[in-house]
């Protein structure tokens, strides 16, 4: 009996951009990559956030709702595209930086 060749598995000369950026930990969430895109681009594509951020557009799709449940993203449609407006003055949710809000966090991260 001929063994089957093994097919090669193919090779990826270059890492995606998000691959390239992210050491294999950070000290942000995706839930807080995403908030962070959205608030740099009210209207920018779902999908543009995900490969921006570096996963699935299903997870960004499941990110925003959340977002959007706890009360720290809202969206509107305009349109056939949508904006989104971040709740400044929702509290960070966990009880080490519940003293700080949502805007504090994006007035540091966005200054540049």
């Amino acid at each position: 009996m001929k063994a089957k060749a093994k097919a090669a598995a193919p090779t990826r000369t270059t890492a995606p951009k998000a691959a390239v950026a992210s050491p294999g930990w950070t000290f942000f969430s995706n839930h807080a990559h995403v908030l962070f895109c959205l608030s740099g681009d009210p209207t920018m594509l779902l999908r543009d956030v995900a490969a921006r951020v570096g996963v699935t557009e299903r997870a960004v799709l499941r990110i925003v709702a959340e977002l959007e449940e706890a009360g720290v993203l809202q969206r509107q449609r305009e349109g056939r595209r949508n904006r989104y407006m971040v709740i400044a003055n929702a509290p960070l949710r966990h009880a080490v930086e519940a003293h700080c809000t949502v805007g504090e966090l994006l007035a540091v991260i966005n200054r540049r």
